[in-house]
């Protein structure tokens, strides 16, 4: 069994799949999820597992260069938008923006969050 990193096998098996640019998106529960993208959903009830419980384990296995928020979250999830901004220098987009960048990634992870623009496209980085 493994004792560090992703144990969720779906998340880990698709994350040894990336490569350098390759998209990740981390959704709230109601961030539409293209049908032709790979989606690992860890939705259980509303709010669990929350957004930040699920980034926070898939940076500690993930190397992001870089991420992607709605800007809509300045003005109706600002909590969230400073979390985000403290551990990632996140770049702004308009939701209708990250809906279509959505369409290009690898996997999308869905969570039980249920607060406004609850969702990031992390860009894989390299590990050298």
């Amino acid at each position: 069994m493994k004792k560090h990193g992703m144990l969720n096998r779906d998340i880990a098996s698709q994350l040894a799949k990336f490569g350098h640019t390759d998209w990740l998106v981390i959704a709230d529960c109601g961030l539409p999820i293209p049908e032709h993208v790979t989606c690992v959903d860890l939705s259980y009830r509303i709010g669990e597992p929350s957004f930040e419980t699920v980034l926070e384990a898939v940076l500690e296995d993930f190397e992001a260069e870089s991420a992607f928020i709605a800007q809509e979250i300045n003005m109706h999830n600002p909590q969230l938008e400073t979390t985000l901004q403290e551990r990632l220098d996140c770049r702004y987009v308009s939701h209708e923006e990250l809906k279509m960048m959505s369409h290009s990634a690898k996997l999308i992870i869905r969570t039980g969050e249920a607060s406004p623009y609850a969702n990031i496209v992390l860009q894989s980085g390299v590990i050298f």
